[in-house]
């Protein structure tokens, strides 16, 4: 693998009815005036407690550690300092550029750069210690999440961490209606420069494939994680830690 400074597409030696992951992204995503604004509208989140989530369980400062749906590299970045070796993979262009622009202007010449998603990361030397994700494994269809999850377990070692943060319903489908306009209300006044408003949240659950949390769960499990750690936001963003069996 490169390091950021040479950006890297990883083959795709996949089957043919492999998703394409370029084509489910979201065309936004893929665009680099709305890139150069994302972290603004996604409000600039902390990766501490991420960091944190990996360390308490047994990930050592030399581990490997790779970020999936890695998006602007708040995470990967972050993580380069707390890690042996980080790889930061996500299907976008964009997305990378912005990553390999932020490690150049940092001096961080060791974090490695790959163009792939869950479906075509191929996972180079020894297994990884730890995978992170953050809001990306919405953009697969259910079936394509559990083929990503089992990718991800073999990807890490026994006993490797998987920190999982995503959009995921807690409710029922009687609630639906309920959540949503409570989540609707909640960005009803937000410049859309600053944080995601309530049509943006309409697209997301009309276009993308967030799922629910009793379905999700069995997936983790089916595909060989244990769930250690979970937490919930408002119904709609769940927190995992998860430990490959």
């Amino acid at each position: 693998m490169a390091a950021c400074g040479t950006l890297a597409l990883m083959p795709h030696a996949h089957p043919s009815w492999t998703l394409d992951e370029l084509a489910h992204a979201g065309p936004e995503h893929l665009d680099p005036a709305f890139v150069a604004g994302f972290d603004r509208k996604q409000g600039y989140p902390d990766p501490t407690d991420d960091i944190d989530a990996i360390r308490a369980h047994g990930v050592a400062p030399d581990a490997t550690v790779v970020d999936l749906g890695a998006g602007t590299g708040r995470f990967a970045l972050a993580a380069v300092g707390a890690f042996g070796r980080v790889v930061a993979a996500d299907v976008s262009p964009a997305m990378l550029a912005t990553i390999r622009g932020r490690a150049v202007e940092a001096g961080l010449t060791t974090l490695e750069c790959v163009q792939a998603g869950f479906l075509s990361y191929d996972h180079q030397g020894p297994p990884a210690d730890a995978v992170h994700t953050r809001h990306a494994l919405h953009q697969l269809p259910d079936f394509w999440k559990t083929i990503a999850l089992v990718r991800i377990a073999a990807i890490l070692r026994p006993g490797g961490v998987l920190r999982l943060r995503d959009l995921i319903y807690d409710f029922e489908p009687a609630q639906a209606d309920a959540v949503f306009a409570g989540w609707f209300a909640d960005a009803a006044h937000r410049d859309p420069a600053d944080g995601y408003t309530p049509e943006d949240y309409a697209e997301h659950i009309r276009t993308e494939h967030s799922t629910y949390r009793w379905l999700f769960e069995p997936m983790l499990t089916r595909a060989g994680f244990e769930i250690v750690e979970v937490d919930f936001a408002g119904r709609l963003f769940g927190t995992y830690t998860c430990l490959r069996r």
